[in-house]
């Protein structure tokens, strides 16, 4: 059984961090409304006024936006700030970009990373023919990714799939919207990433 990440209040979270962080704030009422409010707290202090403020909010800006666990996302910095002969900020976004719930959601599969996970998580998808359940789980250059054939008849996948036609993917995954599969040609690319994210400072932040 897989544990769901509490989250808190998604609205005062996104206040704080970033409207993007979660497809229920991607909006632009939440936008006008967040910032009424920043403009009423202007003369507040601010949450990342030092380095370190910064650094960690970066960090749970990047954490809550790809829905990863603080324990597994500190693991993921560890294996990135150990490895030798790697660009750093951009070994983490690979890793980050390559877990198979980010990759469903990057397809146009789910509307949201939540979502996705709960795709995975009840079976709904196949790596390879497999059936993979763990949303956490690296996909690879070469691996294909595809709905499960009973899944498809649900009215879920029907609706993706009527969508799914103008879901724009990234260039390192092509996606065949008629099968509802994809293959991974390549390893996540730094084209087209989150700007929002400033992966080197989550990374100062583990270097402490």
């Amino acid at each position: 059984m897989i544990k769901k990440m509490k989250i808190g209040p998604r609205y005062k979270i996104a206040r704080r961090l970033g409207q993007n962080l979660f497809e229920k704030t991607q909006t632009q009422k939440f936008s006008l409304r967040a910032a009424r409010k920043a403009k009423v707290g202007k003369s507040r202090k601010s949450f990342g006024a030092s380095d370190f403020g910064k650094q960690l909010m970066e960090k749970q800006r990047v954490r809550l936006a790809y829905g990863i666990p603080d324990r597994q996302f500190k693991r993921y910095a560890a294996v990135v700030v150990a490895s030798k002969g790697k660009v750093q900020d951009e070994f983490l976004h690979k890793m980050l970009e390559s877990r198979l719930d980010n990759v469903v959601y990057r397809l146009g599969l789910a509307k949201g990373r939540r979502a996705a996970r709960q795709m995975v998580s009840h079976g709904h998808i196949l790596i390879n023919s497999k059936r993979v359940t763990i949303p956490s789980f690296e996909v690879k250059k070469d691996d294909i990714v595809s709905v499960r054939e009973n899944s498809k008849k649900s009215p879920l996948f029907q609706k993706i799939f009527e969508e799914s036609e103008e879901k724009a993917v990234p260039k390192w995954l092509s996606m065949d919207t008629k099968s509802l599969s994809a293959k991974v040609v390549s390893e996540p690319r730094g084209e087209g990433r989150d700007r929002m994210f400033d992966l080197a400072a989550v990374l100062e932040f583990y270097k402490r």
